[in-house]
């Protein structure tokens, strides 16, 4: 008796067909059902239940995205810490090394959110948890050169040979 196999690669091809049709065909059965009568109040942007006022090309600070990843990063460390406090935690593997997994356990939890503070203090003193920037300081420097030497070389206009120009 001759058996036909798949192989892993036949599975998932099988796999990835079966899924390609179970929405494809879902997709043509609500077009199929669903009614289509379309006016002015279904085809009218919808925002928070309100109406859309003036253009959707707004200014967005880029505070709030500098602000948004660090509380991000600092609540997936948060959450390491619920996990190694259970783990850690547990009466009886301290009891079986005489305190000695609780005194690793505990300092390596103090490394842990030692380098999450470095890191808060990093951002702290570069300025990134500031909400309104300082100006920059612009340095002064004394020169011997004077200010119309650089206006001079400035206002001057260079020619640009033709042959450089046309072989880019």
């Amino acid at each position: 008796m001759n058996q036909l196999y798949l192989s892993d690669f036949g599975t998932i091809l099988l796999f990835l067909i079966g899924g390609g049709l179970f929405i494809l065909i879902g997709l043509v059965t609500a077009r199929l059902i669903r009614p289509d009568k379309p006016n002015a109040e279904k085809l009218a942007s919808y925002e928070c239940g309100e109406e859309a006022q003036g253009s959707s090309w707004v200014q967005f600070n880029p505070r709030f995205y500098v602000i948004a990843l660090i509380f991000i990063i600092f609540d997936v460390e948060l959450a390491f810490l619920f996990p190694w406090a259970v783990v850690f935690g547990q009466r009886s593997l301290i009891e079986e090394t005489n305190g000695l997994w609780g005194w690793f356990a505990l300092t390596e939890m103090f490394i842990f959110i030692g380098i999450l503070a470095l890191g808060l203090a990093y951002a702290w003193a570069k300025g990134h948890l500031d909400w309104v920037k300082q100006k920059p300081i612009i340095p002064q420097s004394i020169s011997k050169v004077p200010l119309s030497a650089y206006a001079k070389i400035n206002a001057q206009h260079y020619q640009v040979k033709q042959d450089l120009v046309e072989t880019k």
